[in-house]
């Protein structure tokens, strides 16, 4: 199973082949594209544009990517046995090329390291520019996007209009849903859906961008209505090696994407890095806690079934009736209003829309099996959105203990490690370490260095490896008024080790161990 940040030639492209419905000439594929020669038959018909050998179908362009774990190039001999008729790379047509096969494929040569924009305008223009159709609302930033998007998307739909939600927990279009590869799919599969959108009578698409996706192209020339950073905390530097190279990667949104300056940026006043982004966009509007931003929370209230507040904003003030839990959910709701009254929704509707608002799958989720404690589900798994879950369980119930249950993903950066094991200890009364997603790495050495941050502050911690164990551990350690928190995969259903990826939901878990030890739901 690929995540976020793996990205290996071959993995995007798929639905796109399958379908193989269209037709265009290369001429018309490649338009606007920075193409150095076409070697070969230049009027060849386009069935597909696909980066990915195993799902090339008679008449596709397969794009030869250089990747992190593997290079495009080294498929294009099986690429042109699946069918392939033009290739497009940066390299020399190889020379152990058949001359039989060789005369009638397409060689587009292009310049090393535009490869990926390549793709991305090739793939607007095979699907008819989609996005043109459409209002595009684009949230990055480190924590928080998921449920912006959840929260754009409903107010939407309060406003009678038709969407797209695409995102870490799946992918969401009029035609159906599918689940997610990456955070931000790859250009070719995006430009798909926003042609399913497009052709099901949608207006609006709201999406999750994700610093990789904006370091790899992947949302190269579209224009975005609204662009909304969230916050910026450690993550992924494994991937962006500096923060300053993270924090730039982010910065592509709110200066183009390939489509010009996003009409609005939605910035978090209170973040270090927003101000930052101020003035980049056609306009900018500020969301925060403080009397100086656009858009300002007053009258907080806060509570286990969810929270309210009046915010003052540029059209006057909107009432919010949120089933969200925790201060955090404050500035989500801001930067979803901002959103919101960049797109002229009007005030009644984002009320509606806020109010009505599902549940976030893995985010600050509940799991009620009418236990005489609180379990909840969430997807943080770095040392600020730790802090930032503990720190409003602690809020909501400053009198009961917090249990807090995490690991950490293997083959990422070792760094953040430390600091979410020192965030779990000094906010927690009992920590459980166990394993997350291992992959390769041995989850003992993951382990270690949790320890290594929960030694700085003398956290009270206990170690199970198997994660369905320490779940019940946890559950085990609850009382009466106590909470227990189940960090880090949140809407997940699988772990992956080294040798397996298996089928594994902490909701699921939770729930069959709770009624296993009698606990029963009065409904």
């Amino acid at each position: 199973m690929m995540m976020e940040g793996e990205t290996e030639v071959g993995t995007a492209g798929t639905r796109t082949a399958r379908k193989a419905a269209r037709m265009m000439r290369l001429s018309e594929v490649l338009a606007g594209i920075d193409v150095m020669r076409v070697a070969g038959n230049g009027d060849a018909r386009v069935t597909g544009v696909v980066c990915d050998s195993r799902v090339v179908t008679p008449g596709s362009l397969f794009f030869a990517l250089p990747g992190s774990k593997a290079d495009g190039n080294e498929f294009v001999s099986a690429a042109i046995a699946a069918g392939a008729t033009v290739v497009a790379s940066a390299l020399p047509r190889p020379a152990e090329l058949p001359a039989n096969v060789a005369s009638h494929i397409a060689w587009v040569a292009l310049a090393p390291g535009t490869e990926r924009k390549a793709l991305a305008l090739a793939a607007v223009n095979f699907y008819g520019h989609p996005a043109d159709a459409l209002k595009l609302v684009g949230v990055t930033g480190t924590n928080g996007k998921t449920t912006i998007t959840f929260i754009v998307d409903s107010i939407l739909h309060a406003a009678g209009y038709t969407t797209g939600r695409i995102g870490t927990t799946g992918y969401q279009t009029p035609a159906g849903s599918r689940k997610a590869k990456n955070t931000t799919p790859e250009s070719v599969d995006l430009q798909e859906m926003f042609s399913e959108i497009r052709d099901s009578g949608g207006t609006h698409a709201v999406m999750e961008v994700s610093s990789h996706a904006l370091a790899m192209d992947r949302v190269w020339g579209c224009h975005f209505a609204a662009a909304i950073f969230t916050n910026l905390t450690r993550d992924h530097l494994n991937f962006h090696k500096t923060f300053d190279d993270y924090f730039a990667a982010k910065r592509i949104l709110f200066e183009g994407t390939g489509g010009g300056a996003p009409e609005f940026a939605i910035v978090n006043a209170d973040d270090l890095y927003g101000p930052r982004l101020e003035g980049l966009a056609k306009r900018t509007l500020t969301y925060g806690l403080s009397d100086s931003a656009d858009l300002c929370a007053k009258k907080v209230a806060l509570s286990f079934d969810g929270l309210e507040f009046t915010a003052h904003t540029p059209v006057g003030k909107i009432d919010v009736h949120a089933p969200l839990v925790g201060r955090i959910n404050v500035y989500n709701i801001l930067a979803a209003m901002g959103a919101a009254i960049a797109l002229d929704v009007p005030v009644a509707k984002i009320e509606a829309g806020i109010a009505n608002l599902e549940q976030v799958p893995g985010r600050f989720q509940r799991i009620d099996e009418g236990q005489p404690f609180l379990v909840v589900v969430d997807y943080a798994h770095a040392d600020d959105a730790m802090r930032n879950l503990i720190s409003t369980a602690r809020e909501l119930n400053p009198s009961g203990r917090i249990i807090t249950l995490f690991g950490a993903g293997g083959e990422r950066d070792r760094s953040t490690r430390p600091p979410m094991g020192e965030a779990a200890g000094a906010l927690s009364d009992l920590v459980i370490l166990t394993s997350d997603n291992p992959r390769t790495e041995d989850p003992l050495r993951i382990i270690n260095d949790l320890i290594v941050g929960l030694q700085k502050v003398n956290g009270n911690y206990k170690i199970e490896p198997d994660r369905e164990t320490a779940i019940e551990m946890a559950i085990d350690e609850a009382r009466k008024g106590d909470i227990v928190l189940l960090a880090g995969k949140g809407h997940e259903n699988y772990q992956i080790y080294r040798d397996r990826t298996f089928e594994f939901d902490d909701r699921d878990v939770a729930r069959k161990i709770l009624r296993r030890k009698g606990y029963t739901k009065t409904r």
